[in-house]
């Protein structure tokens, strides 16, 4: 059959996962010896093959004998045996075939006429008969039963000397891509490689996701973006292993050879799933092994792993699930869980769409927040607690929607405290020195109004504040009154710390003041609305008469300090409003113009929090304030 006729397109992933299942079958079951089986699933019923015991064995230490010589024999009336009417044995020691029972020891004593017996042995007492434990024949095992230890010394009495272990499919993985660097590569282009390299870093993730299922994975050495070559790697996959993954070339770019490669080995079986991230994943066959196409960037990678490619080689080890179970044993998650949304979700009509979930618990419900939806972005990978998969048929979540998520880790959330708010670096080691005793800070960013709202809506533990008003020249407190008219709310100061004009080092344009920021193509970085920072900035701008509008750059919205420094840094930028800290860790250079007060606050409801009580104690923790104030720009007192 011509394969480009056979090949679907823009199937979705459990369509796709059922042709892969159809078109492979199962890989035989793999004999391992004995000794070596610990750990090893069973993929066939194992019997028996001697009796355990194999004779007649004493189950005590005593004399064996016929049991009708001591038919009479009681303490009052004590029955003498000669010495050719019983022998010692030991427990586990084999009963002679004139004998058909043991009395024991503490029943007897021995003298020079012979043994007396001072108690009846009926028949079979104190022997265990040929096959007690197991029988030759008998079922000991069955498909799917781990191999224990225990296991193991029952099938070696039984006289097993190999097991029939599930098949553990050899799997490798080829990365591809003229614009990938090896590890080696990568670090030694120094601080700044080359504009358009990106590290090898897949192989890496997918080892990872391996080890956690149990598998291997093997790494063929990376090729270039050339059809030849791929075909060549190719070829030595399908001589050496059961599956081989193909790393890049899926998209339709100029240098994306995977589908004509395996068009034209006859082997294209689909394309395009109807799921972000993953979409351009594609499957086929080379050399009648299979063939799975990953895309290249990690978030797209890992989901067609945990969707598609663990559950294939399951289905080629013959270890299934159950239906409805695959995503749980990929992701290595008990059962979903379900959660309250914090923002409304959406997602592209018919597409399957796996989302990142940082999450929490505000009294009795855990609710779940979406990190960046980039298939490129690693840190919101590796950031994320767990999985929400929207169904092809969602196309829109409004906040606080209900959704089933699978956790990926393990997160405390009985000691975890929500934060909602400003963006800080000091914040953000406080809860690192949090995590260190047990508990969590799990920080949304979204700026101290952002974070006051989230208050006042019963949507987080505590939030920051730094916000000045420009009526009174006095920080927090007319915000604190607006969202807390009725002062529920505790409030602590943390620190002071120093705002100004972040420029690049040398301070090339020669900018001093507010003013300079009105000069024809100076490009300013801004903050995003409810941002402490953006506030003092169009405070600054509105004393000097100077229209936002009028200003390149005002409109970008960075979520962080070091998000609009690392702008200036990089030359997209000429100058942003920020913090000390954020300048000195980039080698900025920074003109002070203000010095503010920094704030955490929270409703009193939740001061009992175990987080928030190991947060309170970690404030005095000198460890930190020596921390904080290397950064710079902080300090504790005006």
């Amino acid at each position: 059959m011509d394969s480009a006729l056979s090949c679907r397109e823009h199937l979705p992933r459990e369509e796709a996962l059922q042709i892969l299942r159809d078109r492979f079958a199962p890989l035989p079951a793999r004999p391992v010896p004995l000794e070596q089986a610990s750990g090893e699933v069973l993929a066939e019923e194992v019997v028996g093959a001697r009796n355990v015991p194999h004779y007649p064995a004493a189950a005590v230490d005593g004399y064996a004998l016929a049991s009708e010589d001591t038919a009479q024999a009681s303490p009052a009336r004590p029955v003498l045996l000669s010495r050719d009417r019983f022998c010692w044995v030991n427990t586990g020691g084999a009963v002679p075939p004139s004998c058909d029972a043991v009395v024991m020891v503490e029943d007897t004593s021995e003298g020079p006429d012979g043994l007396v017996v001072v108690r009846a042995t009926p028949r079979g007492q104190n022997v265990r008969p040929v096959g007690e434990d197991v029988l030759a024949g008998q079922v000991l095992a069955r498909p799917g039963d781990p191999v224990t230890p225990a296991l193991q010394a029952l099938l070696l009495c039984a006289g097993v000397r190999e097991i029939p272990a599930l098949p553990k499919p050899r799997v490798l993985f080829i990365p591809t891509g003229d614009e990938i660097l090896s590890v080696e590569e990568w670090f030694r282009s120094g601080a700044t490689p080359p504009p358009g390299t990106v590290v090898e870093s897949n192989s890496t993730l997918l080892r990872g996701l391996f080890r956690g299922w149990g598998m291997d994975l093997h790494v063929h050495p990376l090729v270039p973006d050339d059809p030849v070559q791929i075909r060549q790697a190719l070829d030595e996959g399908a001589e050496g292993y059961d599956v081989v993954l193909l790393g890049a070339g899926s998209a339709k770019g100029k240098r994306d050879h995977s589908a004509a490669v395996l068009r034209e080995g006859g082997g294209l079986l689909f394309r395009w799933l109807l799921m972000k991230p993953g979409r351009p994943a594609m499957g086929g066959a080379w050399k009648g092994k299979p063939v799975l196409v990953l895309p290249g960037f990690p978030m797209s990678t890992a989901v067609v792993a945990w969707g598609l490619v663990h559950p294939f080689l399951e289905h080629l080890a013959s270890s299934p699930v159950p239906s409805g179970e695959e995503l749980c044993s990929s992701l290595g998650c008990g059962e979903p869980q379900e959660c309250r949304l914090l923002v409304p979700l959406s997602s592209a009509q018919g597409m399957e769409d796996w989302v990142r979930l940082k999450c929490a618990r505000i009294r009795d419900q855990v609710v779940a927040w979406p990190l960046s939806t980039g298939a490129s972005s690693l840190f919101a990978l590796a950031e994320c607690d767990a999985l929400g998969i929207l169904p092809r048929e969602t196309l829109e979540l409004p906040k606080g929607s209900p959704l089933s998520f699978y956790p990926l880790k393990r997160m405390g959330l009985d000691r975890t405290a929500l934060f909602q708010g400003s963006d800080d670096p000091a914040f953000q080691r406080l809860a690192s020195r949090v995590r260190l005793r047990g508990a969590q800070v799990a920080i949304r960013t979204v700026g101290s109004l952002g974070g006051l709202a989230a208050l006042a809506r019963g949507e987080a533990h505590l939030a920051a504040c730094h916000l000045l008003d420009p009526q009174t020249g006095i920080y927090n407190d007319s915000f604190l009154a607006q969202f807390d008219p009725q002062g529920q709310w505790w409030r602590r100061r943390l620190y002071y710390r120093e705002q100004g004009l972040i420029v690049p080092s040398g301070n090339p344009l020669g900018l001093r003041t507010i003013r300079d920021l009105a000069a024809r193509g100076i490009r300013l970085a801004n903050r995003q609305p409810g941002a402490g920072t953006r506030v003092l900035l169009d405070h600054l701008l509105g004393r000097e008469g100077i229209p936002p509008a009028g200003l390149e750059g005002y409109d970008i919205q960075c979520v962080s300090h070091m998000e609009a420094a690392n702008r200036v840094a990089s030359g997209q930028a000429d100058v942003t409003l920020g913090i000390r800290a954020a300048a000195e860790a980039l080698g900025l250079d920074f003109i002070p113009l203000a010095v503010e007060p920094f704030e955490i606050v929270g409703p009193r409801e939740f001061e009992d929090h175990p987080a928030l009580e190991v947060l309170m104690a970690c404030l005095e923790d000198p460890a930190w304030r020596l921390q904080i104030e290397a950064l710079g720009g902080y300090r504790w007192s005006l």
